[in-house]
């Protein structure tokens, strides 16, 4: 599956690491828009996105709240956690709350691409 055209929004307070993997994305194919926190992440979600790739911990809105309400407005949207933070019970949380996946910081930018692809594989035979 080609990555082009695959809407992707990255949310993760540090700066320079969003910003990096954006850059690293666009590499790849991928034009992502980018948010640094929740409100900034459920403004971007107003215009479509396929995919989000979302941190947990985040001043003022956590990822969790993020994916509640992202999933509660837009359930097709589909939700991948990148945390530095977490463990098993962190896990388990999301994927009850709808993520189709969860990756640990650092990761490879190879997996994080792949995840996207099932992601959207996923999405389309819903």
């Amino acid at each position: 599956m080609s990555l082009e055209g695959i809407r992707v929004l990255l949310v993760d307070d540090e700066r320079r690491f969003v910003e990096t993997l954006a850059e690293r994305l666009s590499m790849r194919g991928l034009v992502p828009r980018v948010a640094h926190d929740g409100p900034q992440a459920l403004e971007a979600v107003t215009r479509p996105v396929d995919v989000i790739v979302l941190d947990l911990r985040m001043p003022g809105m956590d990822g969790f709240e993020v994916l509640r309400k992202v999933k509660a407005s837009n359930p097709q949207v589909q939700v991948i956690i990148l945390t530095g933070h977490g463990g098993d019970s962190e896990e388990e949380t999301a994927y009850r709350m709808g993520a189709c996946a969860f990756l640990r910081k650092p990761m490879d930018i190879d997996e994080l691409l792949s995840t996207i692809r099932m992601a959207c594989r996923d999405r389309a035979k819903e």
